[in-house]
């Protein structure tokens, strides 16, 4: 019995091993090294610490013809900035909205080519510069920042990404609008003005599907912060303001 026991427990423990070996080819292995490690390492941003009255509006899976304009035209409205990670197959349909973002001031950021619900890294990868390809022939600029399909990476993903020159953008883990799931426009309204606070990353759509409830919500949305004293920047004003603060700390800790 102890040998048959021994035997089984070898037999899983190969299998094991053969499948971390074959994972580990395809660059998919979805270990997580966790936010502290990656938000100190400078190499993924949720959102930052600041006393100044900042938020930035991010927007994923577009361009749309329709849904995307209405955006650029409210934010044009309420002088607003937003990072728009960009899918470039809907950026190659739409180049006239994506030329629009860049001229207007916003941040054009790389959302993958296809929309793809894989961890593959060489197939990310390959997506990823398929979109830079593409918003570069339309704007001549090349994006540093990506935001992975649905917020999921591993850490292999992320030290491809990182190696080339992106800094990986994620979200206020409280300013997840489910926008995308059409839950009512007051759902996505009170989600943002509940739980707003400054340097917080908010989460929206303006493609993938129906985003005229976005697109309402907004129409609320940016009033109302506006009137709280916010400002609307982009993820590298972001980035900017994080980097002057620990600058700031560092001089005053030096001084002491």
């Amino acid at each position: 019995m102890k040998k048959v026991i021994l035997s089984l427990l070898g037999l899983f423990l190969i299998g094991v091993a053969i499948f971390y070996v074959n994972d580990s080819k395809n660059r998919s292995v979805s270990a997580d090294r966790g936010r502290k490690f990656y938000e100190e390492a400078g190499m993924i941003i949720w959102d930052i610490k600041t006393k100044e009255k900042v938020v930035a509006l991010t927007f994923d899976d577009g361009p749309h013809k329709k849904y995307t304009t209405e955006i650029l035209d409210l934010l044009a409205q309420y002088d607003a900035k937003g990072t728009f990670f960009i899918v470039g197959e809907q950026a190659e349909k739409n180049p006239e909205i994506v030329l629009r973002m860049y001229e207007e001031g916003h941040e054009l950021a790389n959302h993958t080519y296809t929309h793809p619900y894989s961890r593959n890294v060489p197939k990310i990868m390959k997506e990823i510069k398929q979109t830079n390809d593409t918003i570069y022939s339309i704007t001549g600029y090349a994006p540093t920042l990506f935001r992975p399909v649905e917020g999921q990476y591993t850490d292999a993903m992320i030290e491809e990404v990182v190696k080339v020159g992106f800094k990986v953008v994620m979200w206020s883990w409280h300013q997840d609008t489910e926008d995308w799931k059409n839950p009512g426009v007051n759902k996505i309204v009170n989600t943002v003005l509940e739980g707003t606070k400054e340097g917080d990353v908010i989460l929206f759509h303006d493609g993938g599907g129906n985003r005229a409830q976005t697109v309402k919500a907004l129409n609320k949305i940016l009033p109302e912060l506006q009137n709280q004293g916010y400002q609307f920047v982009t993820i590298k004003d972001l980035i900017k303001i994080k980097m002057q603060t620990n600058e700031k700390k560092s001089r005053e800790t030096n001084s002491e």
